[in-house]
């Protein structure tokens, strides 16, 4: 583990994370309780350790039914904010479309791994809602197969040349995921989303935690941030959410439940920080996977807004810290 699983922290407040979020910090340090500065610090260096000269940070779009970039333009950030922000050592961004079925658009996400994170290659990945779903299904399907080590420079078309090697799976330091949609979405159950996409299918809660092993990871870590700040669907989506996916599944929790920050009476359980199973029922996270950032002060929603927001904010702003 690169990272351990020192947790940032929690969202304190709305002025906490604006202040935060401007000056390019990793949000949550003062809603720790004592000494959580050096925990975040600590930690955030044991993941950094280790990095090379030829680091990538792809990231990872989710479900976009008015569509994402062109497949292949790994330089098109439409679907995250301006293109010029930092966010990440040599960002790069994987698109696959954003409405198709995951088994039938991974080929995309593989594309991209193959070319940036085999031979001397090392990548950084960061996902958004469905793209938590896509890269999990890349590890768990194809992360130990047989790749044709790549050369790093992809044509048009997002493919690059073979080096005439290969390997066992990728060059992945670690998974940071906002808003994660691998346990679903209850709007996806309920029909709140009235669309004919093929991808809606896959985001039923039943069916995303059974497209795959979330735990066969290779070895990799996801790194999971929360956001709370949910308003609308309230009454559909168990225990905190974001509005678009409740914490269970923001929060890699191995089975649906309401879970909630501390202290919220109202709900059945809390989301641990780290690696940490509920407190009151023990629910378990899938393995390798673990809570970085939970939004206490319930102040990030799931929406970037195209301007880099919501929980992709600290996402973000974490890649800065780290992947460099």
């Amino acid at each position: 583990m690169l990272r351990n699983s020192a947790r940032a922290g929690s969202i304190g407040s709305v002025l906490l994370v604006v202040a935060l979020g401007v000056g390019g910090g990793v949000a949550g340090c003062a809603a720790t309780g004592e000494g959580g500065e050096a925990l975040e610090e600590e930690g955030g260096a044991q993941r950094a350790s280790g990095l090379t000269s030829h680091l990538h940070s792809l990231w990872i779009h989710g479900r976009s039914p008015n569509g994402a970039g062109a497949i292949g333009d790994d330089a098109d950030f439409s679907y995250w904010g301006p293109a010029d922000v930092e966010a990440g050592a040599d960002k790069k961004a994987v698109q696959w479309g954003g409405t198709d079925h995951i088994a039938e658009s991974n080929g995309r996400i593989r594309d991209a791994l193959d070319c940036y994170c085999t031979g001397d290659n090392w990548c950084v990945i960061a996902g958004h809602s469905a793209g938590d779903v896509q890269i999990g299904y890349a590890l768990a399907y194809y992360g130990a197969s047989e790749r044709e080590i790549k050369d790093g420079k992809p044509d048009g078309s997002g493919s690059c040349a073979g080096t005439g090697g290969t390997q066992s799976g990728w060059n992945i330091k670690w998974v940071s995921v906002a808003g994660g949609a691998a346990g679903g979405t209850e709007l996806a159950d309920l029909g709140y989303w009235a669309v004919s996409d093929a991808l809606t299918g896959d985001l039923r809660t039943d069916t995303a935690r059974s497209l795959y092993d979330h735990s066969a990871t290779q070895g990799v870590w996801f790194y999971r941030f929360a956001g709370a700040r949910g308003t609308v669907y309230s009454g559909v989506l168990p225990g905190q959410d974001d509005e678009v996916v409740a914490y269970h599944s923001a929060g890699g929790m191995a089975q649906t439940g309401s879970f909630c920050n501390p202290g919220d009476w109202a709900c059945g359980d809390t989301l641990a920080h780290d690696q940490a199973a509920s407190p009151k029922h023990g629910v378990s996270k899938w393995d390798h996977h673990t809570v970085w950032l939970r939004d206490d002060g319930e102040a990030r929603d799931h929406y970037t807004r195209g301007k880099w927001g919501g929980i992709v904010a600290d996402v973000r702003a974490d890649m800065v810290k780290y992947a460099q």
